[in-house]
């Protein structure tokens, strides 16, 4: 099992996700984490960006997607940045976790989400 990973922590984004109305009627706060399974030797030898994936680009290209989205579902959302992250070739394998950072909900809940785990095909 391959160790090196990219990882993006703590993402904030606002965007549309939820089955209700008032979930679809403003954007609400989400969290992203990721991590990117791949191959980091050569860039770990070479000092070079074209070696790695770059998490810069990464991290625009979820804004993107979020800007220009609506979900229903933490776990469509999950799985559409699970795509675009698996889109790098040099990307193995991805984790992805959503949370709502204001589900509503009548308990006291800091965040709900989900977590899922890719492979490249």
């Amino acid at each position: 099992m391959q160790a090196d990973r990219i990882l993006l922590r703590n993402m904030r984004v606002m965007a549309y996700c939820g089955v209700l109305d008032e979930e679809q009627a403003r954007r609400q706060p989400f969290e992203i984490n990721a991590e990117v399974t791949a191959d980091l030797r050569a860039a770990g030898q070479s000092d070079d960006l074209n070696d790695t994936i770059n998490y810069g680009v990464l991290g625009d290209n979820i804004a993107e997607l979020v800007e220009n989205s609506r979900f229903a579902l933490l776990e469509f959302f999950a799985q559409q940045v699970a795509d675009l992250l698996l889109a790098d070739s040099k990307a193995t394998e991805v984790t992805v976790e959503i949370l709502k950072l204001r589900p509503p909900m009548a308990q006291d809940l800091a965040a709900s989400g989900v977590r899922i785990t890719r492979t490249r095909s």
